[in-house]
């Protein structure tokens, strides 16, 4: 079983090329188990969804808290499990969301406590380019997908991924040349 791990800020196109290397991997004749968080098939992740779109102190620390139980739930039911690969996307990056310093202690915790791969993907989208895609396809907004907060939170996130074995994908390329970055790099690791 080979994990991957997308991550990146809100906006980034996590998603977008998680579910282009699922369709890649799939039609290889490779197992492959997606897994988004938040999710939401599980009061965890409906929780955290359900915290992200209010304001405040209590709502912040509330959205982190559970997000991070969605993703140790994950882990716990999936890992194990009989796949070729395994994508999660959003999984440690999460940790940039909480308050300095709290972030850092969050990831180093977490980054100990669950599997890590080779082929972990820090998806860095400009705060910029981040808010115009949000107000292009969503009508309601998260709290932190404010261009201040957007800035804030990849500052932190940029200092987390310096930490581990992310590789960096300028995600203000094109969908096509993201995916094509992704590919060279799980082809230096893997046969696909």
């Amino acid at each position: 079983m080979v994990l991957i791990i997308i991550d990146g800020l809100d906006a980034s196109g996590k998603n977008t090329q998680a579910l282009n290397l699922y369709c890649l991997l799939t039609k290889s004749g490779k197992t492959v188990y997606l897994r988004h968080h938040p999710s939401d098939d599980n009061i965890f992740g409906a929780k955290t969804k359900q915290f992200l779109s209010m304001k405040g102190r209590s709502a912040h620390f509330a959205s982190a808290l559970f997000y991070m139980i969605d993703v140790i739930r994950s882990i716990l039911l999936y890992s194990w499990q009989r796949y070729d690969y395994i994508v999660f996307v959003r999984y440690l990056m999460g940790t940039a969301y909480l308050p300095s310093p709290l972030h850092r202690m969050a990831y180093h915790f977490f980054a100990f406590m669950v599997p890590t791969s080779n082929l972990m993907f820090f998806l860095d989208v400009s705060p910029a380019e981040a808010r115009r895609r949000i107000e292009q396809v969503r009508s309601e907004r998260e709290m932190f997908e404010t261009l201040a907060e957007l800035k804030k939170t990849r500052e932190k996130a940029i200092s987390l991924a310096l930490l581990g074995k992310w590789t960096f994908i300028d995600a203000d390329n094109s969908v096509a040349e993201v995916e094509n970055q992704i590919m060279e790099s799980i082809s230096r690791h893997r046969e696909i």
